[in-house]
């Protein structure tokens, strides 16, 4: 998939769009922390608590602790680029700017 317009940014755009990209961003985190601990709530092995386990869970095996990590990395990536994508489209739309590269 290439980028939606052939022609390069203007500084303003890259300038206005930095809060739109902040606020998406920490939305995005959230939304992916809520997905990842529904995700975890199903998911997780039998033995593994019901909260997500982390790194300094002395009670909790290693494999559990690198599932959960690999799990909630996967959907914390996949969350970051659809809502970075999205915004960069609401952008455009807008200001009739991509505001990437």
């Amino acid at each position: 998939m290439s980028r939606p317009s052939t022609e390069s940014t203007s500084t303003s755009a890259k300038i206005l769009y930095r809060p739109v990209g902040i606020v998406s961003s920490v939305l995005g985190g959230l939304v992916a922390n809520l997905i990842f601990k529904k995700v975890w709530q199903r998911a997780a092995p039998p033995q593994a608590p019901s909260d997500p386990p982390n790194a300094l869970d002395s009670g909790t095996d290693l494999k559990t602790i690198l599932l959960a990590a690999g799990l909630q990395g996967a959907i914390f990536a996949v969350v970051k680029v659809l809502i970075d994508r999205g915004g960069a489209r609401a952008f455009q739309q807008w200001s009739g700017e991509w505001p990437g590269d």
